[in-house]
């Protein structure tokens, strides 16, 4: 810096205004210049946190700055997409945002905690997780099979879910809605192992949970899965077909990962992101692992494709929020 000084004084341009935008500019850290806080919204060990792991491992060689995980669960998520909504907006804390944070949480609460589209900084998608519909082994075997019993015996059979207000409790409510309605009861759990539990002893007739929870049973013949709600078969499974191609018309089901971070980022920090999350997406091994826990990889990913995807995914859900009479104090 001492000798650019004294060159400076040498061609007697030190008062010069013309140099002052470049001194300035040579003074402003690069972005990233220290370690991005990576919150995960959820407890350690479930599949956000292993997604979120990864990716956090990914990018920290993609951007040569450490990814450090911060797990603050609770309430659903909100507890740590609060924290980052009230982070500075410096890209130096981050989110991995799920259908609870930003699809369901914000209507199914009776006081939001925040705005899911005014509070945070859409950055990037990493995958789409799509719930599966499983049934009992002594039901029919197909998607539609399964409707008509449902209609032709109106209050026998209930189906279950991980509990309340989460995504695969809306699933079920979402299919019922889609097949013209069936008067089938839900029955909450404390989480999918006890609600599984139920359905292989008879209690309850199908439910909605992710390829990872389902498949090692379905190929233990303990249960029967249906359908994948998604546009394309599961390269995992790519026997069981989707549940368009069973029957239900356009219908598409799923939890969701995207980066995002708190609201007026600024654009070039946004842009560093950006082009590390496409680098990430491309990048073989992070999509051989999404599609080794069932998760489909978002590969076409930009800030405006992720703001859109929140706003389809609030209106595609608040009127099966509301329609379910679902309201968390």
């Amino acid at each position: 810096m001492k000798r650019r000084h004294l060159l400076a004084v040498g061609l007697g341009s030190l008062a010069a205004p013309s140099i002052l935008p470049a001194s300035n500019a040579f003074a402003q850290a690069k972005y990233p210049d220290h370690p991005i806080r990576f919150v995960i919204p959820f407890a350690p060990a479930g599949p956000t946190d292993i997604i979120g792991r990864k990716v956090a491992e990914k990018m920290t060689t993609i951007m040569g700055q450490t990814w450090v995980v911060d797990n603050k669960a609770g309430a659903a998520g909100s507890i740590g997409a609060v924290e980052v909504k009230n982070a500075k907006p410096d890209g130096y804390t981050l989110l991995i945002a799920t259908s609870s944070t930003h699809a369901i949480n914000p209507t199914a609460y009776v006081k939001p905690l925040y705005d899911p589209v005014k509070d945070f900084t859409p950055i990037s998608s990493i995958c789409v997780n799509p719930a599966v519909l499983a049934a009992r082994v002594d039901l029919p075997d197909t998607v539609m099979g399964l409707v008509e019993v449902m209609k032709k015996n109106p209050g026998k059979y209930s189906y279950g879910s991980s509990g309340t207000g989460g995504i695969f409790h809306l699933t079920g409510e979402y299919f019922k809605r889609e097949v013209g309605g069936m008067d089938v009861e839900h029955i909450p759990y404390k989480g999918s192992a006890p609600a599984l539990n139920d359905m292989m002893s008879g209690q309850i007739a199908w439910m909605f949970d992710t390829f990872a929870t389902m498949l090692p049973l379905h190929r233990a013949g303990k249960i029967r899965i249906l359908g994948y709600a998604y546009s394309s078969r599961a390269p995992i499974a790519p026997e069981i077909p989707t549940m368009i191609e069973a029957g239900v018309k356009g219908y598409e089901a799923y939890t969701f990962n995207l980066i995002l971070g708190p609201a007026n980022m600024p654009k070039n920090t946004v842009d560093v992101l950006d082009q590390a999350s496409r680098k990430l997406m491309a990048d073989a091994d992070m999509v051989k692992f999404l599609n080794d826990v069932a998760a489909a990889p978002t590969p076409n990913t930009t800030p405006e494709l992720t703001a859109k995807f929140i706003s389809d995914e609030i209106a595609k859900w608040a009127p099966v929020i509301k329609a379910a009479g679902i309201r968390v104090e």
